[in-house]
C-alpha cells in the first residue's frame, strides 16, 4: 500500500506519484535495437505498436484512424462526434483551426502552461457545433469507411449513449468498441434513468469491449469482472484539460497504472489466467513518458494531443478533448493550432530532428526497451523504476 499521509485531524490521503516523478532504471543486460518488438495483441487483433489514438474529433477522422492503423496502431473514431453529426464536417473542422490566438488568448505553443484555460468563444463555438444531432446513417457510413480502409474498426461511445447507439454501431460492424468516459464504474447508481449494467451489456456481445477511464485499484477489478478485454487508466489529462479545476479530480498516473497493474494480477489469480489488457491515457506528450507508463504496467497508451501535431490530424494542428464541447460543464480548453511537426509517420517513428521526445515516439521506445535489455513489451513491464523527485 502507498504511503498515507494525515493532512488534518481525522482526513488522510494516499501519496500518488505523476510520471514525471519516477524515471526507468536500466538493467546489468543491454540488447540491439533490431532485436526488439513493439506489438501487442488484444484478443484477436494483432498491433504493431502499443498505440491507441485518443477519440478526439482532433485527431481522428476515419482517414486519420485508418492511417494509424496502416502504421500499426489502433484508431478510435468517436461516434458521438462531429463525424457522426455532419455529413462533411471539413468546413466545421477548418474553423476550428482558424479560430487562432483570439479564441484562447494564448499563442500556439508545443508546452502550454498547466491549467491553460480556454476564452469563451473557443467553448461556446465547441458547444455550439456539438449541438448538431447524431445521425444513425452517418454512424453506418462512418464505421463502413474505416471497415473499407482495411484496419481494425474501433469506435468509441459513452456510457450515457452506449445503450440507445449500441444496436446501430453493431449492425454496422465493427471489430472492438470503446466505452470511454472522463469516469466509468461498473457500478452506476440512478434513480431516474436506466444504467448501464457492463457486465450484462459485455456478456451479451460477441466483440471485445474496451472500457474507462478509472483511477484506482479497486474500479479497475470491477471493470475487469464485467468481462471488459480492455481498461483505460486515467481521464485523459494534460495541458489543456480542465477537469481538476470543473471537477476537483486529477489523476497521478504512474500510480494509478501501477494500482491497475496490481488490480490486474489478483484478476489473473481469481479468473486462473485471464488477461485484461491496460491503456494509459493522460500525461503521456514524449517517448520518455511512452515507456514510463508501460514499465508502470501498461500494455499500450491512448495518444490524443501528441497526434494533433501530425499532417493528417483532421482539425490542422488545434486540439481539444470530447469533454471540451460539453452543453453545460466544458473541461477541457481549446488549443489553437500550430505548425504540424510532420507525417503521422514521422511522428511515430522519425527521423527526429529535436531532442525533446515528440518525434519518433516509438523508436524512442523501441531504445528504451533495448536500453534496459527488454525484448517485449510484457518483459519490459518489469523494468526497475525509481522516485527522482
Amino acid at each position: 500500500m502507498r504511503d498515507v499521509v494525515e493532512i488534518g485531524l481525522g482526513k488522510t490521503a494516499q501519496r500518488g506519484y505523476h510520471l514525471d516523478d519516477i524515471a526507468i532504471v536500466p538493467s546489468r543486460r543491454t540488447r540491439d535495437v533490431d532485436d526488439v518488438s513493439t506489438g501487442w495483441q488484444l484478443d484477436a487483433y494483432q498491433f504493431g505498436i502499443p498505440c491507441v489514438g485518443h477519440p478526439s474529433d482532433a485527431t481522428m477522422s476515419p482517414a486519420s484512424a485508418v492511417r494509424l492503423g496502416q502504421l500499426g496502431g489502433l484508431g478510435v473514431l468517436n461516434v458521438e462526434g462531429l463525424w457522426t453529426r455532419y455529413e462533411n464536417p471539413t468546413k466545421v473542422l477548418e474553423e476550428l483551426a482558424d479560430l487562432g490566438e483570439d479564441a484562447t488568448g494564448m499563442p500556439p505553443h508545443p508546452h502550454p502552461p498547466r491549467g491553460a484555460v480556454a476564452r469563451p468563444r473557443a467553448t461556446k463555438r465547441l458547444q455550439e457545433v456539438y449541438a448538431e444531432p447524431i445521425r444513425p446513417d452517418l454512424i453506418t457510413e462512418r464505421v463502413r469507411e474505416l471497415r473499407e480502409g482495411g484496419s481494425t474498426v474501433a469506435v468509441r461511445v459513452s456510457p450515457q449513449h452506449t445503450l440507445a447507439l449500441a444496436p446501430v454501431i453493431l449492425d454496422a460492424g465493427v471489430d472492438l468498441l470503446v466505452i470511454q468516459g472522463t469516469i466509468v464504474s461498473a457500478e452506476h447508481v440512478s434513480t431516474t434513468d436506466e444504467p448501464l449494467n457492463l457486465k450484462e451489456f459485455i456478456a451479451d456481445l460477441d466483440l471485445p469491449v474496451i472500457v474507462g477511464g478509472c483511477t484506482d485499484y479497486k474500479t479497475a477489478l470491477h471493470l475487469m469482472r464485467t468481462g471488459a478485454a480492455g481498461v483505460i487508466i486515467g481521464i485523459g489529462g494534460d495541458e489543456w484539460s480542465t477537469t481538476e479545476s470543473v471537477l476537483g479530480i486529477r489523476v497521478p498516473m504512474a500510480s494509478a497504472i501501477a494500482d491497475a497493474a496490481a488490480a490486474r494480477r489478483d484478476y489473473l489469480d481469481e479468473t486462473g489466467g485471464r488477461y485484461v489488457h491496460l491503456i494509459a491515457d493522460g500525461d503521456i506528450r514524449t517517448s520518455g513518458d511512452i515507456a514510463k507508463a508501460l514499465g508502470c504496467g501498461a500494455d499500450a497508451v491512448m495518444l490524443g494531443e501528441p497526434l494533433s501535431l501530425c499532417e493528417e490530424a483532421p482539425a490542422g494542428g488545434a486540439w481539444w478533448h470530447s469533454a471540451a464541447s460539453h452543453p453545460s460543464l466544458p473541461r477541457g480548453a481549446f488549443e489553437a493550432a500550430g505548425e504540424p511537426l510532420g507525417s503521422m509517420e514521422r511522428l511515430l517513428f522519425g527521423p527526429a530532428d529535436e531532442p525533446d521526445g515528440q518525434l519518433n515516439l516509438f523508436g524512442g521506445l523501441r531504445r528504451a526497451m533495448a536500453k534496459c535489455g527488454y525484448r517485449d513489451l510484457k518483459e519490459f513491464q518489469k523494468v526497475n523504476l525509481v522516485l527522482d523527485r
